[in-house]
């Protein structure tokens, strides 16, 4: 998958295509929060759990510590 801004819902269905698009944000964003890692590294880049997009950056930090979709 290509790294570059993505709504939440957008990345959320690339990882759990088989569930409806609420449960695919609200499993990614706990996924994103049970990393502390991610979490910190998110932050640095001014990430705000109430953003619905995600920029590059954020997608590729994402990528590196939960894998690709």
């Amino acid at each position: 998958m290509k790294v570059r801004a993505y709504s939440k819902k957008e990345l959320a269905l690339a990882y759990l295509p088989d569930i409806s698009p609420e449960s695919a944000v609200n499993r990614l964003m706990c996924w994103i929060k049970l990393n502390r890692e991610l979490t910190r590294e998110l932050k640095k880049t001014g990430y705000s759990r109430w953003q619905k997009m995600l920029t590059a950056r954020q997608v590729a930090l994402i990528f590196h510590y939960l894998g690709e979709p």
